[in-house]
């Protein structure tokens, strides 16, 4: 299957990996700072006291970024976890309506999730919500990642329910399911 967004989804996996770079770096740099702390105090040495405050803060939501932004381009490539032992053994004619059946609830399911993050940021913004760390950063900046995460999820599964069903109108026997190894050879 050809994802005609797929450039889109690669910038949601681009920025889950500048998220994880990130907490790499933020935990790097407080590592490093206690050490040198711990060697000035080693040689006889006053502390720095060198620390990036609010790290913890910082990484949870850049975590929860890595998260969710890498959601639609794990989905068009197929590394989420499938459970395929029972539809494996379907014809492909009856596979490619469960399929359907499967991309529609999920669908459904992530729409409301979209639905209900986005509520969730405005309000965060019409009230001035702040977290209650040490940064008091707006949630409503954390919510609009978490939201757009969603919405890209959302559209790429409109893209495989819309390219299932193509193949359900048109041929149901040639449905054969996408894998992880197919990508691979792709490119």
């Amino acid at each position: 299957m050809t994802f005609k967004f797929d450039k889109l989804y690669r910038l949601g996996a681009w920025g889950a990996a500048a998220c994880m770079v990130a907490i790499c770096a933020l935990i790097a740099f407080q590592v490093t700072f206690r050490l040198i702390d711990a060697l000035l105090v080693l040689v006889g040495l006053s502390r720095l006291g060198l620390s990036i405050t609010g790290v913890s803060e910082l990484a949870s939501y850049l975590l929860v970024g890595a998260t969710f932004l890498g959601l639609a381009y794990t989905f068009v490539h197929h590394a989420h976890i499938r459970v395929t032992l029972l539809i494996a053994r379907l014809p492909s004619a009856v596979r490619v309506w469960f399929e359907v059946f499967c991309l529609i609830i999920a669908l459904a399911i992530s729409l409301m999730l979209s639905y209900g993050l986005i509520e969730l940021a405005r309000e965060s913004l019409a009230y001035n919500d702040v977290s209650s760390g040490f940064l008091s950063i707006p949630l409503w900046i954390p919510q609009t990642v978490l939201a757009t995460s969603v919405g890209l999820l959302c559209l790429a599964l409109i893209e495989a329910l819309l390219m299932a069903l193509r193949i359900a109108a048109r041929d149901p026997s040639s449905f054969r399911e996408a894998t992880a190894a197919d990508d691979s050879e792709a490119r």
